[in-house]
């Protein structure tokens, strides 16, 4: 009895060893970071630091990260946690709180009500649904460019960055898919293929961050109206859309295969830019190794969940799920820090970046502003991902 059991043990040890991971199971580590983050902050109002409850795309990330892992494991805690988030923001009559107001258009925002579909499902609370509808109705009056792309904001006329293709995309598929509006679902993908369109970078297949379709904006290049470079986070969202909006899209749609392609497609690039030694992702993927530059946790997070689960999707060969074991070793080995309260941390998190606003001199695009910005440990935008991430990796082994 005792040689079965350390023989089976022994199996175990080899198996997830091959499979490039340390004898920690990706459900676990999910776990593991899950229960750190909720030690950390145990009222999901108060994600990303911020001293009153806000309805914003990072407390959407995380509690939806949570939300899959309930449905994973069916552990209360998770579901508890999410759901906690939308009663605490959305009132009695349906009205989001927070900061939250349609007039702002800001694609942000929509990130937050992905978790409504299932909250919705399983409470038939009427709240819920009257707050999809509000932000269903925010994207059908959203500003958009001539040839019907979204602004990211109100404030940031004729733009679309990459990060917007995620804060919404799913969001409109899903609504439309639920709720049988085919439209919503077709203005998803127009989305994701005009943002491919406008931001493709020739030289490594990659995505450019932005595109200003009026060519004014100083950080737009007169030309072609792109940013300058490939920021490692916006590519990052943009993967994790693609294959997110395809959840939704119904297999007999005339544009599911192209979708499918240019998934292929955006994905066979970030594949080529993974660092050969570490497995992880680089802060600007243009410039590898350029001096300043660094290895990023968020989008490499982001690369991780989008390969296994489009992997498990069918979407994609064996190479991208080999590329996402060894890129959540690599992880684990550059970014994760136990702590002594028994917690783990995930850092070098790029803190936020963007485009133009308030301070242009500080947003200009250029490879020294994305190095420049602050980095800590974490952050929502790598907490949530990697939570993902281990759930759709252990999704592979559950299959052998």
């Amino acid at each position: 009895m005792i040689y079965k059991i350390k023989y089976c043990f022994l199996a175990l040890f080899v198996h997830l060893v091959s499979f490039g991971q340390s004898p920690i199971t990706p459900i676990e580590w999910a776990k593991k970071m899950a229960y750190s983050d909720q030690k950390r902050i145990p009222n999901p109002v108060y994600l990303d630091g911020v001293k009153f409850p806000k309805w914003n795309y990072t407390n959407g990330l995380v509690t939806l990260a949570n939300q899959q892992l309930f449905d994973y494991t069916k552990e209360q805690k998770y579901w508890d946690y999410g759901i906690s988030y939308a009663e605490q923001l959305i009132d009695k009559d349906g009205k989001i709180g927070g900061g939250y107001e349609l007039e702002k258009y800001s694609l942000d925002l929509i990130n937050s009500g992905k978790i409504l579909f299932e909250i919705y499902t399983k409470t038939k609370d009427e709240r819920y649904k009257t707050a999809l509808d509000m932000l269903h109705k925010q994207l059908e009056r959203h500003p958009r460019n001539s040839d019907g792309g979204y602004w990211h904001k109100k404030s940031y006329p004729w733009q679309m960055w990459l990060d917007g293709v995620y804060m919404a995309d799913p969001f409109s598929a899903q609504y439309g898919l639920v709720f049988n509006d085919p439209k919503a679902i077709d203005d998803a993908i127009l989305q994701a293929e005009l943002i491919q369109k406008h931001t493709y970078e020739p030289k490594t297949g990659l995505n450019f961050h932005g595109y200003d379709e009026k060519k004014v904006q100083f950080w737009a290049n007169k030309k072609t109206g792109t940013s300058s470079h490939v920021w490692g986070r916006a590519q990052g969202w943009y993967c994790m859309a693609l294959v997110d909006i395809l959840d939704f899209v119904p297999e007999n749609h005339p544009k599911r295969k192209d979708l499918i392609k240019i998934l292929q497609k955006v994905y066979g690039a970030v594949l080529k830019a993974q660092d050969k030694k570490i497995g992880v992702w680089w802060q600007v993927m243009d410039q590898p190794e350029r001096k300043g530059n660094y290895l990023e946790s968020t989008c490499s997070a982001m690369f991780v969940y989008a390969f296994a689960k489009a992997y498990n999707k069918g979407y994609v060969g064996e190479k991208f799920l080999k590329s996402a074991r060894i890129g959540f070793n690599g992880i684990q080995k550059e970014f994760i820090k136990e702590n002594l309260d028994g917690t783990v941390s995930i850092t070098k998190c790029c803190a936020v970046a963007g485009l133009g606003g308030k301070n242009p001199k500080d947003r200009d695009g250029s490879f020294e502003y994305y190095i420049s910005e602050p980095i800590r440990d974490d952050d929502a935008k790598a907490v949530g991902p990697f939570i993902m991430a281990g759930i759709e990796l252990q999704k592979v082994l559950d299959k052998k």
